[in-house]
């Protein structure tokens, strides 16, 4: 039996900034301790541990002196990026890799301060879907283990268990399971609370008798009236306090136990999105109009602090702010929603029914790219979802067929290359996406939600295709003037258009006059953003346009180098992806074998994030 670790070294000081040992150490001891036989039949060499933080799953969790065969081995701590600078002399080499990531679904941004930042939180921020840091590991894992080595990973639902070890298999071709699965104890609330910007209380619910109201007033001194608190998580003795920011209020749940904080945060985010769904924008005024609704909302989705039914289709059967129903409607839809909790599909009724029966799909890309004052790309990226309303009578299973040759990254790519396959670097689907299909085929099979949700969003990196390219000539003549010229051009078939666009061409702050010379759309300067904002309606494939301006700058005693911002560009081009992804096809099948008509839409656009330095 591997023995409980001593770290009665460590002090309260200490956990201020390393993770203290919870259900997810434990959890991560017993599982090798289940399979201490196995790991000593391989007679490991090198055991790896990656981000020990209180040290209390390695060494003491292989507990050398059982597995190895050699008590007098060495153990050795190195700082480091998670494998980073270790390449070399662990490839193929290590026996028993062990990592507890941070594993919280949190905001990319939060995620990223937390790790720049080295403080407690980046012990469990993990990005949007909780994986931001184990994404990074598991593209290397392969390289590091020896033939027989293990690798045991901690993770969570969020983090979609059976996903990692299916993308294991498909990329790396190492073969996973669960092999330990556990609820955490105590995952209930003491109490949920809403803030304003200015700490007070809009909505408050208590759960358990040995917690006051007053502890609002501990998290609007803390946190709200507190510019330095950066973390969403507080701990103040032996109460946590949890806490997401939308807009200008705070949507906060507090606990007093040993709660996983991942699904703490699961809840929050999952709240804000059903109170999206009912009311659009989540901030104080709808807080305050909507009050009555948002009780009736927690007191169907926490029952006694504990999480229940939280699929917005079947909440908005029950909680509606439309009409009162009589008594036999109301009989008839609690069997509806009784059927649908607890059924396989919980996200669709099967009695739903259409006249025409339809389903629309659009590809929505937005291009990020930043280009040099030369013209060379130093930053290119596509943030693509695609979108589906679906109008489907009964229950229809969905098959979906994204391009021929698609790679999830760069593991995938032949050592030939393909240059026609279409890269994504990561992708995630709706709960209604079967992932074993997709891992086998690359095909989205599905049973839709009814009505519209997102089926899928992803991200690419590789042979972005930019619709429009600008060419900028920015000459200053001495302080007196500047002048401009700035060629917009469109790299796609003539068949197809771009609308909508907007340049946004800096000026210097000193500039008191800007003459723009153009022959498509209309140009204006705009002093109190110092920009020329040049907006062309329409413009062709395969097409170009010019605008020559010069500034006249008026001169100042204390006139410092122009920083020279670089242009924005937005635009919108229909039936156009800059990924390259496109859709094959789009399959209903239904046991009444209705005819379903099918619409497909693309869309390329760019908003404040199409950069050209000048």
């Amino acid at each position: 039996m591997i023995p409980t670790p001593d770290l009665s070294h460590l002090t309260k000081e200490d956990y201020k900034h390393v993770y203290e040992p919870a259900e997810d150490t434990f959890i991560l001891l017993d599982a090798l301790e289940q399979d201490a036989d196995y790991l000593k039949s391989l007679s490991p060499r090198l055991c790896l541990e990656i981000g020990s933080g209180s040290g209390a799953a390695a060494p003491q969790s292989i507990h050398i002196e059982t597995l190895l065969n050699d008590p007098k081995v060495s153990t050795s701590a190195i700082v480091t990026s998670l494998d980073e600078g270790l390449e070399r002399r662990t490839k193929g080499q290590v026996d028993v890799l062990v990592f507890n990531p941070p594993y919280v679904p949190t905001l990319e941004e939060e995620a990223s301060v937390a790790q720049d930042g080295r403080d407690i939180a980046g012990a469990w921020a993990g990005g949007m879907d909780g994986m931001a840091i184990t994404d990074q590991l598991l593209k290397t894992v392969g390289g590091m283990l020896s033939p027989n080595g293990v690798f045991y990973l901690v993770a969570v639902k969020q983090n979609d268990p059976e996903g990692i070890c299916a993308r294991m298999r498909h990329n790396q071709g190492l073969e996973g399971e669960v092999i330990l699965k556990r609820r955490a104890g105590g995952e209930f609330l003491h109490a949920f609370f809403i803030f304003n910007q200015k700490g007070e209380v809009l909505i408050s619910r208590l759960f358990r008798p040995d917690l006051k109201r007053s502890i609002a007033d501990v998290f609007r001194i803390q946190v709200v009236s507190n510019s330095d608190v950066r973390s969403p998580i507080i701990t103040l003795g032996s109460t946590s306090f949890f806490h997401v920011r939308v807009n200008n209020v705070y949507v906060m749940a507090v606990t007093k136990n040993n709660a996983n904080a991942a699904l703490v945060f699961e809840f929050l985010y999952k709240f804000i999105s059903i109170a999206r769904s009912y009311f659009s924008k989540v901030d104080e005024e709808s807080v305050k109009n909507n009050f009555v609704l948002i009780y009736e909302l927690i007191d169907e989705i926490l029952d006694f602090g504990f999480p229940q039914n939280s699929e917005i289709d079947t909440l908005k059967m029950y909680i509606t702010t439309e009409s009162v129903k009589s008594e036999a409607a109301v009989r008839e839809e609690s069997t509806k929603i009784t059927s649908q909790a607890t059924g396989s599909t919980s996200w669709r009724r099967n009695d739903i029914r259409y006249k025409k029966n339809e389903a629309f799909v659009d590809v929505v890309e937005s291009v990020n790219l930043l280009m040099s004052a030369k013209g060379s790309v130093l930053r290119a990226d596509v943030d693509g979802h695609i979108m589906m309303r679906a109008y489907l009578s009964g229950t229809p299973e969905c098959k979906f067929g994204l391009n021929d040759k698609l790679l999830l990254n760069k593991s995938d790519r032949e050592p030939t290359g393909d240059d026609d396959a279409v890269e994504l670097d990561d992708c995630q689907f709706h709960q209604c996406v079967r992932l074993g299909k997709f891992d086998a085929d690359r095909s989205i099979t599905f049973i839709p939600p009814d009505g519209e949700f997102e089926l899928m969003k992803y991200r690419c990196t590789r042979d972005v295709n930019l619709p429009l390219k600008v060419i900028p000539t920015v000459v200053e003549h001495g302080r007196t003037k500047v002048e401009y010229n700035v060629t917009v051009r469109t790299n796609f078939s003539s068949k197809l258009y771009a609308t909508e666009i907007a340049l946004r061409i800096p000026t210097p702050l000193n500039a008191t006059k800007v003459d723009p010379k153009y022959q498509h759309g209309k140009a204006k300067y705009t002093p109190s953003e110092n920009v020329l904002l040049w907006k062309i309606p329409r413009m062709q494939g395969g097409t170009e346009a010019t605008l020559t301006a010069i500034a006249d700058l008026t001169s100042t005693t204390n006139q410092k180098p122009w920083a020279r911002p670089p242009i924005d560009v937005d635009f919108q081009v229909l039936m156009l992806t800059a990924s390259g992804l496109s859709v094959r096809y789009l399959k209903v099948f239904e046991k009444s074998n209705y005819h379903s008509v099918k619409w497909v839409r693309y869309l390329t656009k760019a908003s404040g994030t199409y950069q050209i330095r000048i």
